[in-house]
């Protein structure tokens, strides 16, 4: 940080990014080196062949050339480890290192076609041994070359060149030619993270509303990105010490200290143990939903037996009129079978189409609690992730209540998508004349669609419950998940990245990051490798590698942040300017919460070691405002996953019954 400049253009690395690379780089070269030379002093004078002479003086020539080009290299690494990530002048010298290794890269390349020549004379009659090392030479030198080419592709700007005018510290930001020159900026890198998304998901049918998704989130990735000038590995040393400081914190200071809650009546113990038996059982719908995948996932070697046998038999035991979509073979409505325990005959509706802002669900009757469960399937498609990155506030209606009424547009497209399915169809009338309960269920992006349905059929079925398996954090805004605690439970697991995920979440681990990075007191390939190690064997998380007073430790880490500056978003409490340029920010607007009341299942231990450990858990009320700020942890992805989920509720119902942590309001 920030990026590095040569050729005339910036690139997506920093001129300390070469000390890993040019350091492997230069151990191949070495070994390289070494077998060339015992090759040259082996043959050197003997041979007797029409390239006798040729050959030993294209050795010597070689040898030379792979001297200069680790010499270079050794330069190189030892001038990138130099300084720390924002003091640039002890690296100054980098682009004309780079310069000088490009420039090598010319003879090598006329060297490489000459020994492609020489091998190919069939007449040549030289000792086979030498030709065939000179042949893995050449060889070896069009592999260098080839992943040269694929890492400057790698890390190719194709905003370089606009982003250098950017960092001009000259160039007065106030200016009307500034202003025109930070849109045109902002206008060009939409365009271009737009054909991103694009080429990724090119398997896509497109029509108007996926083209206005890629438009949408096109213009959200440049709005956050344009306005930084940091590299992904300033990124990744800065979550390595976030890590590190997060944990240093928590050996000085419980997590619960934290906490925000709201005041829990005497009952709330006896309370949180009904819900979670009642979690327990609906996860598995929740998990159900997603079908085949998650099945094979969670039972890797009995899972495609059962299904491969199940499959067949439940094959014509499924009406056409209840299977919307695609199944082959039955292989998903099989798995939703042996998932939830219920007969084929309970389950009155299953869709599984999918599209962007159409997601796959199902209706079925639960005997065992008297209920009808909606289940919502989250995310396991590319039109589902596009469907999560819509994440512009759009209005909810929602009768009698007052106040901003605002959700994630995506999900709550979804969730109308689904509502409309359930309303045109009259399939919840047909459902519920047994006088069942109505549940609403789902995981990840099927517990947010979830949410929003729930409160759409709140008005209709007042003893509706919703169960929201790990919703997305940015989801409500405060009026809706004030109003929707009356009947939506939200179940979050460890340090789940995904209720904490929100535009404010991430603008605000976006400013942490460049605040702890611009306080490091060491070189980034040390905070690399110490993060590194931590991450695979743990430690001292005392040996920070970073220096910082008290005001600046209480900034990064504060626990929530204060009200205004969730809704202003313009400065920290340092007092310094988080939006002082003229590029309009993405994240105004209301900040969206976690829905309903909020069982938060905390890591207690872990009881083994390595890869046979097994986590232990409790169950503790927590505040929506608990989750306003995202946690680094190598389980921040694998806590989301539902079939962890599942297990840990499986079990922490299985243990005996005992008091359970309620924190003070």
């Amino acid at each position: 940080m920030p990026a590095l400049v040569a050729f005339g253009r910036r690139w997506s690395l920093a001129s300390d990014d070469l000390v890993f690379p040019g350091a492997f780089e230069m151990l191949l070269r070495v070994g390289w080196w070494i077998g060339i030379l015992i090759l040259y002093l082996t043959y050197r004078g003997q041979l007797d062949c029409k390239h006798g002479r040729i050959l030993p003086s294209y050795l010597l020539v070689l040898l030379i050339l792979l001297a200069a080009i680790i010499v270079t290299l050794f330069v190189i690494v030892c001038v990138s480890m130099q300084g720390t990530i924002t003091n640039l002048r002890p690296r100054r010298h980098i682009p004309v290192l780079i310069y000088i290794r490009t420039a090598l890269y010319v003879p090598e390349l006329v060297w490489a076609i000459l020994g492609a020549v020489l091998i190919n004379d069939e007449k040549q009659g030289c000792p086979p041994t030498l030709i065939n090392v000179i042949l893995i030479a050449v060889v070896a030198s069009w592999i260098f070359i080839f992943f040269t080419v694929i890492a400057v592709l790698v890390v190719f700007d194709p905003l370089g060149k606009p982003k250098q005018l950017l960092s001009g510290t000259e160039r007065n930001l106030e200016s009307s030619e500034s202003v025109a020159l930070l849109y045109r900026v902002r206008s060009v890198a939409a365009r271009v993270w737009e054909y991103r998304f694009k080429l990724l998901c090119c398997c896509i049918t497109r029509d108007a509303e996926i083209q206005a998704a890629f438009t949408q989130i096109g213009n959200l990735f440049s709005s956050f990105f344009v306005d930084t000038d940091v590299v992904p590995s300033d990124i990744a040393a800065g979550l390595s010490l976030l890590h590190l400081e997060q944990d240093k914190i928590k050996q000085s200071q419980d997590l619960a200290d934290m906490a925000y809650t709201d005041p829990q009546p005497a009952s709330a113990a006896e309370e949180l143990d009904v819900e979670l038996e009642n979690a327990a059982h609906y996860m598995k719908f929740a998990a159900a939903v997603y079908g085949w995948p998650l099945y094979i996932f969670s039972h890797p070697f009995t899972g495609l037996c059962k299904l491969n046998r199940d499959c067949w038999c439940c094959r014509h035991q499924v009406f056409e009129h209840d299977l919307v979509g695609r199944d082959c073979l039955n292989c998903n409505f099989s798995s939703m079978l042996q998932t939830t325990g219920l007969q084929y005959q309970d389950f009155i509706h299953v869709s599984l189409h999918n599209k962007i802002y159409e997601i796959p669900f199902f209706v079925a009757l639960d005997h065992k609690k008297k209920a009808v469960v909606v289940a919502v399937r989250g995310t396991l498609s590319l039109e589902d992730a596009l469907t999560d990155m819509c994440v512009n506030c759009e209005a909810l209606d929602v009768s009698g209540l007052t106040g901003e009424c605002l959700a994630h547009k995506g999900i709550l497209q979804a969730a109308m998508y689904i509502y409309q399915k359930l309303m045109d169809n009259g399939i919840l009338n047909q459902a519920t004349a047994l006088e069942y309960n109505l549940i609403v269920t789902g995981h990840s992006l099927g517990a947010g669609a979830a949410a929003i349905l729930a409160i759409k059929l709140h008005e209709s079925y007042p003893g509706l419950r919703c169960y929201a398996f790990s919703p997305p954090g940015g989801l409500l805004s405060k009026a809706l998940a004030d109003y929707s605690k009356g009947f939506i439970l939200s179940i979050v697991l460890g340090q789940d990245l995904i209720p904490r995920l929100s535009l404010r979440n991430i603008e605000d681990l976006k400013r942490r990051i460049i605040r702890i990075v611009s306080h490091c007191t060491r070189p980034k390939y040390q905070i690399l490798v110490q993060g590194c190690w931590y991450e695979l064997f743990g430690g001292d998380p005392g040996s920070l590698p970073i220096e910082l007073g008290e005001e600046q430790s209480a900034n990064l880490h504060q626990p929530i942040l204060a009200e205004q500056n969730l809704r202003g978003c313009q400065s920290d409490s340092s007092g310094s300017t988080s939006d002082s340029s003229p590029i309009s920010s993405p994240f105004k607007g209301p900040p969206l919460f976690l829905p309903g009341r909020i069982i938060h299942l905390v890591e207690d231990r872990s009881e083994g070691c390595l890869c046979f450990s097994k986590a232990k858990y409790h169950a503790v009320w927590r505040d929506a405002s608990f989750f306003r700020r995202i946690l680094i942890s190598p389980k921040m992805i694998t806590n989301h996953m539902p079939d962890l989920l599942l297990d840990v509720l499986k079990e922490l119902n299985q243990e005996a019954p005992g008091p359970s942590e309620t924190l003070p309001g």
